[in-house]
């Protein structure tokens, strides 16, 4: 199954967002979202999942319009993490990430052995089986984020849409996590991520969309799209690569001021 947003416009309080941007997902693939700040990176995730509709354009799964999907349909296919990791009412860890599994189950109905395997998974996957009987609303940023991805993987879904999956986690957790979406990619799943770590995403994303003003600067593979010249005009800074080892790496230097 495919995502694919077409001449994507988005356009709020006089201000254009989104200028004509497209955007596929691709199975087995990680798609890596880069951009500085405002440039219309969580826009375009929300309107790719259809939570926010298009002044222009359109999204298409599967062949069909996004908007013609049932909501639970959506559900079972696509899953979306947002930006904001934020759990107000006190529901444990294990009853939160269960709430991926409601798609699948009829009405008032209890999780079944199923369920409860494919939770335990995502628990597992996430490695946040000690925190399971812990009230959310209790949990450190770090931790509610790994729960929160638990739950979209708890889906099973066909396509992933993260957005900053790996904010609020230590180093050795944001590997784990893209470590563990890339093996899952490998499985068949489409992701799509939005990152500002620009080491990560050279690492771990197969593919790059350098989104700047709302548009698409440049997109294809890591080397290409990082490349000195674009960091300096998108990003405004002077960066040390290094792409010679296993682990590509992008050092910000300096802030590349503009030319008089």
């Amino acid at each position: 199954m495919k995502l694919e947003g077409r001449n994507i416009v988005v356009e709020r309080g006089g201000r254009c967002l989104l200028d004509r941007v497209s955007l596929s997902s691709s199975p087995g693939k990680i798609v890596g979202l880069i951009g500085p700040n405002g440039a219309g990176k969580s826009t375009l995730l929300k309107v790719m999942a259809g939570l926010l509709t298009p002044t222009g354009g359109e999204v298409r799964f599967d062949k069909k319009k996004i908007s013609d999907i049932s909501v639970r349909e959506r559900a079972q296919n696509l899953a979306f993490l947002p930006q904001e990791h934020v759990v107000y009412w006190p529901i444990t860890v294990y009853d939160l990430v269960a709430m991926g599994r409601l798609p699948y189950r009829r009405p008032l109905r209890l999780p079944d052995a199923a369920d409860r395997e494919v939770v335990d998974s995502a628990l597992s996957a996430m490695s946040i089986e000690s925190l399971a009987h812990r009230a959310a609303n209790e949990l450190s940023g770090g931790e509610l984020a790994r729960v929160l991805l638990a739950r979209a993987l708890a889906q099973t879904p066909k396509i992933l849409l993260a957005d900053e999956p790996t904010a609020g986690l230590d180093p050795a957790h944001k590997l784990r996590l893209l470590h563990h979406l890339s093996a899952v990619s490998k499985q068949g799943l489409s992701v799509i991520l939005v990152l500002h770590d620009l080491g990560l995403a050279a690492r771990f994303c197969d593919r790059l969309v350098l989104l700047s003003k709302g548009r698409i600067y440049d997109e294809g593979a890591p080397r290409k799209v990082l490349a000195a010249s674009a960091l300096e005009e998108v990003y405004s800074i002077r960066a040390k690569t290094d792409w010679s080892g296993s682990y590509p790496s992008i050092l910000p230097l300096e802030v590349a001021e503009p030319t008089p």
